[in-house]
């Protein structure tokens, strides 16, 4: 599919240009004319025969933004000084930092924050395990771990190249729900040692945030953490993505009128996004799904079938289909694809039943053009924010965590998973709701807090104490001290 201009391709190009003469308008026409797109425009000094101009522009990839400098530097009497790319910039030194919340202003402040003070404070702790939560970060701070060995469409790069990611997961955290997140990039892709070092770790978080960790090995890997931990682990790569489809689905099946129950899905995408979303659909009611891989349609006639997938074969692919993505598509309700780009064509969608849903979430390249897309089916969401209905998983994991935190629950579920959904896709109400509007964007001022709030309701009533529900809800969301979770001074 053809790329457009984007900010995140944005540079900022110095140019030093005659103050008199048509030098601003010929700098506009060469952008343009290069397929770039000026977002910005400033006068950064003037002397009486030049003028130093930094302009914005929006390009459709690195080697692009490239070609637009080049074009630059064709104009007569402009001079190219220093190009930045803005990316970069917003990284440079990273993206996060720790801040203490007390001044430290003189001795007493010294002496009760750090020692001799302190010393009481972890004795008390020493005592009762559970006053962690209530004494230090813990009550209100999530580990976002991985090995670096799927980092978005990037593939396995590492744990230095994956930190850039999770320092973006973290700010992402503290932005959308007052969560302090840890960005931790381990140095080995061996489970055992993941394990055991999330382990070690885990008595100072409130959470654990699996991430970018390639499948089949994440699996493992979160069932026993699971098992292990007395607190959530949450992979957002399957769970946050799972949630969202399903928040997203829910909507586009009230737009073409057709029950979730009765729709036949296929899925492109045997991974952990996708047997993710298959199980948490399943949940919800989906009752005929039919999932495909590099290799076709799973079923349980293949000889190359690993314990993941053998269980997709064991469970869905009720009409025992065999062959390709491309013949399974025939006659579905509904494709979603987590997979690689361009894999179906509008031929494909084509065979659709009537008022298809298509979710192609491959990014940046989706596995079939969105506007080719638009022409058959009548709801089409992407991963991409520069098409409608970006299924995006900033809306689900603040929240969640959120609500998790605040319920104190020692893990996370399918029935909290399933009531995250029902809450996403309500914040979209009936008079919003359109083909181009199944999902809210991630600035929706109410995500957060109503996803948090429905997850925290499940997790207590989970552990059977959902009269334990505060009045205010998703406390930390607003930013307040609920005193009356602390112990009473003893003197």
């Amino acid at each position: 599919m053809a790329t457009v201009p984007s900010v995140s391709n944005s540079i900022t190009v110095r140019l030093e240009v005659p103050a008199t003469g048509n030098a601003v308008s010929s700098i506009t026409t060469a952008v343009e004319s290069s397929g770039g797109s000026v977002t910005g425009l400033d006068v950064t000094a003037s002397g009486l025969e030049a003028l130093r101009i930094d302009v914005t522009v929006a390009a459709s990839s690195v080697a692009h933004g490239q070609e637009i400098v080049e074009k630059l530097r064709t104009i007569d009497g402009v001079s190219i000084g220093k190009v930045s790319d803005r990316t970069f910039l917003m990284h440079l030194g990273g993206k996060i930092e720790m801040s203490s919340k007390l001044p430290i202003r003189n001795r007493d402040d010294l002496s009760m924050i750090y020692t001799p003070g302190v010393a009481r404070v972890c004795m008390a702790i020493a005592e009762n395990p559970e006053d962690a939560r209530r004494l230090t970060i813990k009550r209100n701070s999530v580990a976002v771990v991985t090995d670096g060995s799927a980092v978005l469409g990037l593939g396995n790069i590492g744990p230095k190249a994956a930190l850039p990611v999770m320092e973006g997961k973290a700010a992402l955290f503290k932005r959308f729900a007052g969560i302090d997140a840890w960005p931790l990039c381990l140095d080995t892709q061996d489970a055992d040692e993941i394990v055991a070092i999330v382990k070690a770790i885990a008595p100072g978080f409130a959470g654990i945030n699996l991430e970018d960790i390639s499948a089949p090995r994440c699996f493992e890997i979160e069932a026993r953490l699971r098992e292990a931990l007395d607190i959530p682990v949450f992979h957002d790569d399957q769970h946050g993505t799972a949630i969202v489809v399903l928040a997203a689905l829910t909507n586009a099946l009230k737009v073409v009128g057709k029950e979730i129950g009765e729709i036949r899905v296929v899925m492109s995408g045997a991974g952990a996004a996708g047997t993710a979303i298959l199980k948490l659909l399943m949940a919800a009611g989906v009752a005929h799904a039919t999932v495909a891989d590099v290799r076709g349609v799973v079923h349980l006639g293949r000889d190359d079938l690993n314990d993941s997938l053998r269980w997709i074969a064991e469970n869905t692919n009720r009409s025992g289909r065999t062959g390709t993505l491309k013949e399974a598509v025939a006659g579905a309700d509904v494709f979603i694809g987590v997979s690689a780009p361009n894999v179906l064509d509008g031929d494909d969608l084509a065979t659709m039943a009537k008022d298809a849903v298509v979710f192609a979430l491959a990014n940046p390249d989706p596995e079939v053009d969105p506007a080719v897309a638009r022409q058959t089916a009548a709801v089409v969401a992407t991963g991409r924010s520069d098409f409608p209905n970006q299924i995006n998983n900033v809306l689900v994991f603040p929240g969640v965590f959120r609500g998790l935190l605040d319920a104190q629950s020692a893990s996370v579920d399918t029935e909290m998973m399933l009531a995250a959904a029902r809450a996403l896709a309500t914040t979209v109400t009936d008079d919003e709701l359109n083909p181009n509007y199944i999902i809210p964007s991630v600035f929706h001022p109410g995500v957060a807090k109503t996803v948090a709030a429905a997850v925290r309701d499940a997790a207590l009533a989970a552990r059977g104490d959902a009269e334990a529900a505060p009045e205010r809800p998703t406390a930390g969301i607003v930013g307040t001290l609920d005193t009356g979770a602390f112990p009473a001074v003893q003197l």
